[in-house]
């Protein structure tokens, strides 16, 4: 267990050639729950791809759960993956396979073998997300909300230490995004970090916690009457 769970130190973050961050520094300690604001274009989905080894800083060091992502070896990036839950804003769920064998193809992908420890941890993290009746759905069958709570069950499957989350209530209506993020509370009450990119600011004043805001290439710590 480490106690800072993510640091920045000094980076520079390109997306294509454009330079979004510059000389940047974070900490995010374990049990954090933390927003990452900014328009739109600001940088708070280029920062969530870094965090998880989708985009190379090409300054400074980032360290998340022990790994340094400077140099960390490709071969390892899924081990990184493994300790992290990322929640999209568009689901990615696979359209073509029940809830059940959703969250089934990334047990299997990620070396689960038993059939009853599977089907157990697939109806804990159900549970987790109140979605127990659901394993047979399809994807079109579910709401926008009950695909989301799908798509942070799938991200739970691996008990991660940290949930990254972009735009997770990007694509829903107030009431379904307000139960989102308690759910991401509850989950973060239990001992998870949670790290949230999001523009909706309506969610952060009802949840309020750490803010962090993208701008001028930089990040800034803020409270929420800066919002």
């Amino acid at each position: 267990m480490h106690n800072e769970e993510i640091t920045l130190e000094g980076i520079n973050l390109y997306q294509e050639d454009r330079l979004i961050f510059e000389n940047v520094n974070l900490s995010i300690k374990h049990g954090d729950f933390v927003y990452l604001v900014g328009e739109t274009g600001s940088g708070k989905s280029s920062l969530v791809k870094s965090l998880y080894g989708e985009i190379k800083v090409s300054a400074g060091n980032i360290n998340v759960i022990g790994y340094n992502l400077n140099k960390i070896e490709r071969s390892d990036i899924p081990k990184l993956r493994r300790k992290l839950g990322i929640v999209f804003q568009d689901f990615q769920l696979l359209s073509d396979r029940s809830v059940n064998d959703n969250l089934e193809f990334v047990l299997k992908a990620t070396g689960w073998k038993d059939k009853k420890l599977i089907l157990e941890r697939i109806n804990k993290v159900l549970e987790d997300v109140h979605l127990e009746d659901f394993n047979n759905k399809m994807p079109h069958e579910l709401s926008g909300g009950e695909k989301q709570r799908a798509a942070i069950a799938r991200a739970l499957l691996n008990e991660p230490e940290i949930i990254l989350a972009d735009e997770p209530t990007g694509s829903l209506d107030p009431k379904k995004s307000e139960k989102i993020i308690q759910l991401l509370k509850d989950i973060n009450n239990k001992g998870t970090t949670v790290v949230i990119a999001t523009h909706d600011y309506e969610i952060i004043k009802k949840f309020n916690s750490r803010i962090i805001r993208c701008s001028e290439k930089k990040l800034k710590e803020i409270t929420i009457d800066e919002l």
